[in-house]
């Protein structure tokens, strides 16, 4: 993680308000900004005493005797001497309280199969799977890696682990052998779960056959269970690979939740860093629910009747969170899709929420801006009436293609939470509360209550309204990640050793005056020009308010002169010709919209950019691309190697 350095620059302005609709408000779980401060006011005077009337919302075996130890800091420990199940939480308590007929999970896979699970239908699938990890030998604290597509079975394998203490790792099935090698060997896996395959853009993902070549590098793994999703030919090795179906035949479905300490590990989860080795960020469990379910509840405002489809992998904190257990633990009914979002074609998104009535539609601006480069005729194209709130989640989104989500997907009746958190937080952190909150495009708001934020100087003096600043989190919060697996001085270094006693979160923000956040992106996605450093976030914003670009990444390229010159790599809108008089029109452009320091030096049209399977632009190989260098970056989360090949060939 980058250190802070100087302030960054901001002049990217954006003035347009959107007040809740009055009769959203009316039914909301907070219905003014006055109400959301009253929480706010009281989470930040007492907040063991906010904290603890939250955590009622729970089921507890045993309650806490101290809501925060933070004596050890920078390690938390939440509601201490309490204990619960995270798996009967999600699961069992909803099926106790009559509820057992309510669908759980809408699974829909790409290829158009789809299947329905009850909460009732979900226990036996969660105790049959626990007492299968009990028969291969898996006790508390054992470490499960989870290698699976995005079907109900990697949300039956994640409860399972949590029902019986194990702690879950759960994979990206875009991954490679090699990643999930290194996963597997820093956490020490005793078992991993994987499938044969999953699809994805019409084609099988080869999961067993990398599970294979990555265990030929895994010592610690005793055994691989195999989901048969695709009906792929795979090699099984006798004593060592056991099917998934065998073992949940005869696996008894009476899987009794045990109560385990507040503080018991919840699951590992890796995050890609800058300098090529994954850090396994770690989360436990009482603080961890809570954390998700109450922000799930607020920021969604979520009701009973909602259908609620978050769009991100498991294999993603996204996933964790806000489609497994943040949902669950609420009673929600929640969409999983396994596969693209244009198979077969670009309005496969829009026609799931038109099958199952997709009420609140949480995805990435990536992918929103995917969707208005293929055109408003495809959603238009579907009935979206059932939504009636819009979610944001990954980066930074634009303006344009928030009022484009807002109007196109929305039909303008739609609030959009744009809401900003990490892996490390668990939670979200900053987002409007869509009954209560005036937006504005581009901003996520204010910190939800008992999230206490600023924005500093590198000697953590607050920075003026309207001037960039680097994010900070000032007090500890119930969803915070414990620490990096295995290398708590990383953990320490990377997070807590910035900006003196405070959580360092490595983005670049603003604060307006009306106390709104603005995020400008990574400390290390900051251009530094001419001795002024510049957020890539606003020169991105610029290039896509214009009327024929889609999507754009900026990155810094070494300048003897100005130290970096400001280098665009530009998607247009289709039916857009890429011309050099479209340079020239975008260059002054972002000069007129952002300042003439904000010029770019040099704009590159290309197809596509480098992005994970998750959506993000990595836009730390683009550099290495802008600068002419081989990458030594981690790049096993990138989807497509191909997208990097051609752009380097287009530099040649």
């Amino acid at each position: 993680m980058a250190s802070p350095g100087p302030n960054i620059s901001s002049s990217l302005k954006e003035t347009r308000t959107f007040a809740p609709p009055a009769e959203f408000s009316a039914n909301a779980h907070v219905r003014s900004e006055a109400e959301a401060q009253r929480l706010r006011d009281w989470a930040e005077r007492d907040p063991d005493g906010y904290w603890s009337t939250q955590a009622e919302s729970l089921q507890w075996a045993k309650r806490w005797d101290v809501v925060c130890d933070w004596t050890g800091a920078p390690h938390a420990k939440w509601f201490v001497g309490g204990r619960l199940n995270v798996s009967a939480n999600c699961v069992d308590r909803h099926v106790e309280a009559g509820n057992g007929d309510k669908v759980a999970i809408l699974f829909e896979g790409e290829p158009g199969d789809a299947r329905s699970l009850t909460y009732a239908q979900l226990l036996v699938e969660v105790c049959k799977f626990a007492n299968v990890l009990k028969s291969l030998g898996v006790v508390a604290g054992d470490r499960v890696t989870i290698y699976l597509p995005l079907t109900p079975e990697a949300a039956i394998a994640m409860l399972a682990c949590a029902r019986i203490g194990a702690v879950h790792s759960v994979i990206f099935g875009g991954f490679s052998a090699e990643a999930v090698a290194d996963r597997n060997n820093d956490a020490k896996s005793k078992v991993i779960v994987t499938a044969d395959g999953g699809w994805r853009r019409g084609k099988v993902v080869p999961l067993k056959a990398n599970v294979d070549v990555a265990l030929a590098k895994s010592p610690t793994v005793e055994t691989c269970v195999v989901y048969n999703r695709c009906d792929s030919p795979v090699t099984m090795t006798p004593g060592r690979d056991v099917w998934w179906h065998e073992a949940m035949a005869a696996a008894s479905a009476d899987c009794p939740a045990e109560p385990f300490d507040s503080e018991q590990p919840l699951f590992v989860l890796y995050t890609s860093g800058s300098t090529g080795k994954p850090k396994g960020v770690l989360h436990t469990s009482a603080g961890f629910l809570l954390g998700v379910s109450l922000t799930h509840k607020l920021v969604f405002d979520i009701k009973d009747s909602d259908v609620y489809w978050c769009t991100a992998d498991v294999g993603w904190v996204t996933g964790h969170s806000y489609t497994v257990y943040g949902p669950l633990a609420n009673g929600c009914t929640v969409v999983m899709y396994e596969g693209a979002p244009n198979q077969p074609h670009e309005d496969r998104f829009w026609r799931i929420i038109e099958k199952y009535k997709v009420s609140v539609f949480y995805t990435a601006p990536t992918a929103i801006r995917a969707f208005m480069k293929w055109g408003d005729q495809w959603p238009k194209g579907c009935d979206l009436s059932s939504l009636r709130v819009l979610g944001s989640v990954g980066e930074p989104i634009n303006p344009e293609a928030w009022m484009w989500y807002h109007e196109v997907i929305g039909g303008g009746r739609c609030p959009v939470v744009d809401t900003w958190w990490q892996t490390e937080t668990g939670a979200i952190m900053i987002a409007p509360l869509p009954g209560a909150t005036v937006t504005k495009p581009g901003s996520a708001t204010k910190p939800l209550p008992g999230v206490i934020v600023d924005v500093v100087d590198r000697q953590g003096n607050p920075v003026p309204a309207g001037e960039g600043g680097f994010l900070i989190i000032k007090r500890p919060w119930p969803s915070m990640m414990r620490t990096i697996y295995g290398d708590d001085a990383r953990f320490r270094e990377a997070y807590w050793s910035h900006i003196p006693g405070a959580y360092f979160t490595a983005d670049g923000s603003r604060k307006d005056a009306d106390g709104d956040i603005w995020i400008m992106g990574r400390v290390d996605d900051v251009l530094n020009v001419s001795g002024h450093r510049l957020s890539t976030m606003e020169v991105e914003s610029a290039l896509v308010g214009h009327t024929q670009v889609a999507e754009a990444a900026v990155v810094g390229k070494p300048d003897d002169l100005k130290g970096e010159s400001i280098v665009c790599f530009v998607t247009l809108k289709q039916g857009v010709t890429a011309t050099d008089e479209l340079k020239v029109l975008l260059k002054a452009h972002v000069a007129e919209e952002i300042g003439a320091l904000a010029r770019p030096d040099e704009i590159k049209f290309t197809d596509s950019l480098p992005k994970t399977r998750s959506g993000k632009i990595m836009r730390r190989l683009l550099r290495d691309v802008a600068a002419g260098k081989v990458s030594t970056s981690d790049t096993s989360t990138l989807e497509d190697y191909s997208v990097l090949a051609k752009l380097r060939e287009e530099d040649e």
